[in-house]
């Protein structure tokens, strides 16, 4: 009996080895956006997913020598199924909250985040204080709901980011919260059509983006790490970067930021 039950642990110690799993399988499950451009969406043409955490999900599994698949998720599902290892790793967007760190763990962040706040161009308000106790729409679960709160806000919640946005056309809510590039995209569109937007230059909240991994797998997590800095040394993060969010797209934004440790980074958590 004791024989049997060290064998049952040993096999239960090396079906825990996740990355060995992702190595035998060929597959890397990527749980991505189920429809955030640029991030990741579906293609109009092909219905296939694009985007930034697309391109990102295939340069790890590449490294890894094995392929991606990539799952479609909703923005409060990224945390559950990678939690419930129905994914490998989240690639996301996800930004690094001590709630989340309680249930999953993070990779090194790859570049640092802004929450950023729109309300219509005629709105006298110019700082995140001015709407305080103001209702504030948002995508349900994510770091934009909790910057709301934090805030002093009340949040409307929704589950995409084009809700959030009608909202605000519709004077369901005085503004809406999403990133920085998100922001910038339905500010522009505001301009041409329905009621014009404005971004308030001053962040709600700058958050880390790393990607989400199941507990207790750190030759997964150490292997990522690895991975990520890896593609940032060979300027590969850039270039997808540069294909999503650059100069050359509507977002024209410049990626600064390098891969580093979350203890090298002077930030102050969310709950």
């Amino acid at each position: 009996m004791l024989i049997a039950a060290v064998g049952l642990g040993t096999t239960a110690t090396a079906r825990a080895d996740q990355l060995q799993d992702i190595v035998q399988r060929k597959e890397l499950r990527c749980g991505t956006f189920a429809d955030v451009p640029p991030f990741a969406a579906p293609d109009t043409k092909t219905r296939e997913m694009v985007g930034f955490d697309v391109d990102l999900c295939g340069a790890i599994a590449k490294s890894l020598g094995v392929t991606a698949k990539v799952t479609p998720l909703s923005v409060d599902a990224r945390v559950p199924e990678v939690k419930l290892g129905h994914v490998d790793i989240t690639v996301a967007n996800l930004a690094y909250t001590l709630g989340r760190a309680e249930q999953i763990q993070f990779s090194d962040p790859y570049y640092i985040a802004k929450e950023m706040l729109a309300v219509k161009a005629s709105d006298p308000g110019s700082r995140k204080a001015d709407f305080s106790g103001k209702r504030l729409a948002s995508t349900k679960g994510s770091t934009s709901e909790l910057s709301i709160k934090l805030n002093g806000s009340d949040p409307l919640t929704f589950q995409d980011t084009g809700s959030a946005f009608m909202a605000v056309q519709q004077n369901k809510a005085v503004g809406m919260v999403a990133n920085t590039m998100t922001i910038t995209k339905l500010v522009n569109e505001s301009k041409t059509a329905g009621v014009q937007l404005k971004m308030i230059e001053e962040p709600m909240i700058l958050q880390p983006i790393g990607i989400g991994m199941k507990k207790g797998e750190p030759a997964l997590l150490a292997k990522v790490n690895e991975t990520l800095v890896a593609l940032d040394t060979s300027g590969e993060i850039n270039r997808i970067w540069d294909k999503w969010l650059g100069m050359s797209t509507e977002y024209k934004m410049v990626r600064t930021d390098k891969v580093a440790p979350l203890g090298e980074l002077r930030f102050t958590p969310i709950p």
